[in-house]
């Protein structure tokens, strides 16, 4: 069997910005009561809390290609030290400024030298780092999960996702996404791009014989 996905129409990236904004939108309602206490939830994201992982989205939603580049070269090419510069950058006084910050970048079509899709994967999962340790479990809409989905199971770029899944049937019971051959693995779409990008604890969401193959693909996100 071949490794191409169920045939779905790629969305152009005007549409792909629509989806992107939605979720901004959606993340940020669901952040806009938290206390202290839960700005200050460790995420997914190894050694950030929910707060900065916010902070870091805005980030990437007001850095274009030009000031991308200059913080690369002064970071002296450390992309994860760039990452650090930018999150400090948007984080504010406090939580309340953090998310004001991120409000006001929900609109932006701004982005860093990548793919539409790439954001919309940047905001969903990241949304997920946030949500998933707060409690918080959103319905996505089929076709922005579906395009998110296909786009992770053929690439590595930014995070590895492609490779975690070699060997693998992956098969959404949610919607019409399907890649892959081997032993299956099966779930909400949200839950294969999660265990996708690296987290752990979406393994076990998932079924089927493939399942402890990906969890051991899996380790600490970017």
């Amino acid at each position: 069997m071949s490794r191409s996905v169920a045939t779905v129409r790629r969305p152009r990236d005007a549409e792909v910005w629509g989806s992107v904004h939605a979720e901004r939108a959606a993340l940020a309602g669901d952040l806009r009561e938290l206390t202290d206490d839960q700005w200050a939830t460790p995420s997914l994201c190894d050694g950030l809390t929910v707060r900065e992982v916010l902070a870091h989205l805005t980030a990437g939603a007001s850095l274009g290609t030009v000031r991308w580049l200059a913080g690369v070269v002064r970071c002296r090419f450390d992309f994860d030290k760039q990452v650090a510069l930018r999150l400090a950058e948007q984080l504010g006084a406090g939580p309340g400024e953090t998310l004001g910050r991120f409000r006001r970048a929900v609109p932006s079509t701004t982005k860093p030298p990548l793919p539409v899709i790439a954001m919309l994967g940047e905001t969903v999962v990241h949304g997920e780092d946030i949500r998933r340790p707060l409690g918080i479990r959103r319905a996505y809409p089929t076709g922005t999960a579906t395009a998110l989905a296909e786009y992770y199971s053929g690439t590595d770029l930014v995070v590895v996702a492609r490779g975690r899944t070699c060997g693998l049937r992956l098969v959404a019971d949610d919607g019409p996404f399907a890649t892959g051959s081997g032993p299956l693995v099966s779930g909400r779409t949200v839950d294969l791009i999660m265990a996708m990008t690296g987290r752990t604890v979406y393994c076990d969401e998932l079924r089927g014989d493939g399942v402890e193959l990906l969890r051991s693909r899996c380790g600490t996100p970017g």
